[in-house]
């Protein structure tokens, strides 16, 4: 199995930001140009970009789209994952008809699972389940409301579906470069038998190189780190080669 690197463009008010373990109270904002930031990726070789619009998260609508279709259509080359605010078929159908390469279910597949269904029936491979569980149980609307289903038995009904990548968010980690949640994540990978990409307290090459090995895990969303710079984006890289 191979690794990717997934660089991170979290959106809110149209700018990067990090949050802290989902708090939107405890912003950082690292640059005013989600576009500029994905060029910069593109440019450093990431071949994949992972883009989140909170605005869309927390309103249940997309917000910050013009940005990621302009990274779709503007760096040949690089593949777009988006999640955040997709709640409808037009959602993703929008995102899927303007180039991006995989859309990301995640609230939805809580509160309408047979939606989230239907649509990896329909779109197969372009879609991924997003589980972000707050002590095993999956988190929704942005982390605001946390649900009582476990993030491993979701999981493993998505995949029982058709269902092929799931992205996994230690929401305790999240934003923190305490290290990611590599049992949980696994563990997720061991319950679905399928590719899982790991999200949350990224914060050190060898963070990667244990997610690298680690059976099951298909790559990992870097944001944090790379921002506060305790490595570079072609330096990570060189470990999914």
């Amino acid at each position: 199995m191979s690794f990717t690197i997934y660089p991170a463009i979290d959106m809110r008010g149209g700018r990067c930001v990090r949050l802290l373990q989902g708090d939107y109270g405890k912003e950082t904002v690292y640059g005013d140009s989600p576009f500029e930031m994905a060029k910069r990726f593109a440019e450093d070789g990431a071949s994949w970009i992972h883009m989140v619009d909170l605005d869309g998260a927390k309103d249940g609508k997309r917000v910050n789209d013009r940005f990621v279709i302009q990274a779709a259509r503007e760096l040949p080359g690089v593949q777009i994952q988006i999640g955040g605010g997709i709640r409808t078929e037009a959602d993703i159908a929008h995102y899927l008809d303007n180039g991006i390469a995989r859309v990301i279910i995640g609230s939805i597949a809580i509160s309408n699972p047979e939606f989230a269904l239907a649509m990896i029936e329909r779109y197969g491979s372009r879609i991924a389940i997003g589980l972000d569980a707050r002590n095993g149980f999956v988190a929704t609307h942005g982390w605001i409301e946390t649900s009582e289903v476990k993030a491993v038995d979701l999981g493993r009904r998505f995949a029982e579906a058709g269902a092929e990548t799931f992205i996994f968010t230690d929401i305790a980690t999240d934003g923190t470069l305490a290290g990611p949640n590599i049992d949980a994540t696994v563990a997720l990978a061991e319950a679905t038998g399928k590719e899982v990409i790991a999200s949350g307290g990224v914060s050190s090459l060898d963070d990667l190189r244990r997610l690298a090995a680690a059976e099951g895990v298909s790559g990992a969303i870097v944001g944090k780190a790379l921002y506060e710079q305790r490595f570079t984006l072609k330096e990570a890289l060189r470990i999914g080669e």
